[in-house]
């Protein structure tokens, strides 16, 4: 090391020292204790201030939202480390594109020398060790990315293989006491899973049957698993009718392995994405089944045959603004008849209707037009206070002048017109060269087509060009009609009405709450 400090009292240095599984296999020259004895025999060396030491054991080098990471960041921010000391640039990172960022700019940003002993990296020098520092980052990020490779290649083989590689097995099935990678039932949750399966054999709706096991108090499979739920909303701890659909198809109940159902996007984000049902990884008769085969196959009939049902939508004024205000999830619509027959849309909480007999919410069912009708009056009131038509007059006269000034183009009008005629007469040409036999019909279709479309495309623009002239009379009559126009359709235009309201919330008594998007309307 041939690094220099000539002002070391200047300095709070922080030591950072990382350590993933992959770094383990390097050997023991990577281990923590090795990071930490080089890191202080350079600072004593050097005499140094060491504010901190920061360690990050079984952190990736790709994910930078390590814990003592984002802490050695914190006391930067708040002015109390000047100096970052790794081992080597990987330490820092492995992805090259987030390194080059600390590197190039949040460090020199924050006034923060950064040392990287075994690369003879110090932005507090100029030396010719900082110029190929992106290319060594760059190698680090190739690292990476070349281990990510080489464990997924190790894990699709063993899904291949039909060994359960995941964290918790699927409800109903727990990890082999004694095998690696092996799955066997779990007696205490396999009854609720026959259960769900029989009811489902008797026609009963995967939304009845989410009730009836959330009516028995039956834990979910996240509660019986013991899991913590981050941000727990108020269907948390609830069967619902997707876990009971997704249970139903899950080849897994009958001896099968299924995994492969999700994958990370890259080695640098934890994002997962669906895959396609062909992608998934099934391998027959890993492990002994809870559901028969014959009973399964029924169960995907009766499931499939109700598919259909769920393509009903609805089209109405305040699609995506209603909300109900005591649960705050949206508001489902249904169509349903009045005494008259008429069928007729209807307001009601998604939440109640999907945990009915829970009691987690109310039904808050109110007619569609009743809740759209009088959002339209209160938006027709606050308009009205905001747009009077004198004030509006001025504005449309300038749009209309601006439009008529935009088609008074005699020369381009005059241009159009004659490569309109043109073209007429080269379509005349084309048709007697094909009678008298210098074209063959595909080249006949084929130029007709490009010259006939080009012909059109004209005539639409000489169409919005060709206008008669208006008077100034006329012009200030024009305005007059855009704005009343206007005033009339404002508070049931669906654009405006998404400028202007945040949400609308409906309470379990039929009360109406409106939040709009500006201030002063708050007010109203």
């Amino acid at each position: 090391m041939y690094l220099e400090i000539s002002n070391p009292m200047d300095y709070h240095a922080a030591l950072y020292i990382r350590l993933s599984k992959e770094d383990e296999n390097e050997g023991p020259s990577e281990s923590v204790n090795n990071q930490q004895s080089l890191l202080n025999e350079f600072v004593q060396q050097h005499r140094l201030t060491v504010f901190d030491t920061y360690i990050d054991d079984g952190w990736s080098g790709t994910n930078f939202e390590r814990p003592n990471f984002q802490r050695m960041i914190a006391d930067i921010e708040a002015k109390k480390v000047n100096m970052v000391i790794t081992k080597d640039l990987s330490r820092l990172g492995r992805d090259y594109i987030l390194t080059g960022h600390y590197m190039e700019r949040y460090f020199p940003e924050h006034r923060v020398r950064y040392i990287s002993l075994l690369d003879g990296i110090d932005t507090g020098v100029d030396s010719t060790a900082n110029d190929i520092t992106p290319f060594r980052a760059i190698m680090n990020d190739m690292y990476a990315k070349d281990i990510s490779k080489k464990i997924s290649s190790v894990k699709r083989d063993k899904q291949r293989k039909g060994l359960f590689i995941g964290g918790k097995p699927v409800y109903g099935y727990k990890m082999h006491p004694t095998e690696k990678n092996k799955i066997v039932i779990d007696d205490g949750a396999a009854p609720v899973v026959q259960r769900v399966f029989n009811m489902a054999l008797e026609g009963i709706s995967c939304r009845q049957i989410a009730a009836q096991l959330n009516a028995d108090g039956i834990p979910t499979p996240a509660t019986y698993a013991g899991l913590t739920v981050a941000n727990p909303g108020p269907y948390t701890g609830f069967w619902s009718s997707e876990r009971i659909s997704d249970m139903l198809q899950n080849e897994t109940y009958i001896g099968n392995m299924v995994q492969g159902r999700t994958r990370k996007i890259n080695y640098k984000s934890k994002k997962c994405i669906k895959q396609d049902h062909r992608d998934w990884v099934v391998v027959e008769g890993t492990h002994e089944p809870i559901i028969d085969r014959e009973t399964f196959d029924k169960v995907q009939t009766l499931v499939n045959s109700r598919r259909h049902t769920r393509s009903r939508t609805y089209d109405f004024l305040l699609k995506g603004l209603i909300f109900c205000h005591e649960c705050g999830y949206p508001l489902a619509v249904l169509n349903r008849k009045n005494a008259a027959g008429e069928d007729k849309l209807y307001f009601v909480c998604r939440t109640y209707q999907r945990f009915t007999k829970a009691g987690i919410c109310t039904s808050h069912t109110i007619k569609e037009e009743t809740v759209t009708q009088a959002v339209v009056e209160k938006v027709r009131e606050v308009c009205g206070s905001y747009l009077q038509s004198d004030q509006l007059l001025p504005q449309a006269q300038r749009a209309v002048a601006k439009a008529i000034a935009e088609a008074d183009n005699e020369k381009e009008i005059a241009a159009l017109k004659a490569k309109i005629d043109s073209l007429t007469a080269h379509l005349d040409r084309v048709y007697m060269d094909k009678l008298g036999g210098i074209l063959d019909e595909d080249d006949f279709q084929r130029i007709y087509t490009k010259v006939k479309a080009d012909r059109a495309a004209m005539e639409r623009r000489l169409n919005q060009l060709d206008r008669p002239d208006y008077s100034p009379v006329e012009q200030v009559n024009l305005a007059k009609k855009l704005v009343e126009r206007f005033l009339k359709t404002a508070s049931t235009n669906r654009e405006l009405l998404v400028s202007l309201i945040e949400r609308v919330e409906l309470t379990a008594d039929k009360q109406i709450i409106i939040k709009f998007r500006f201030k002063q309307m708050k007010n109203e």
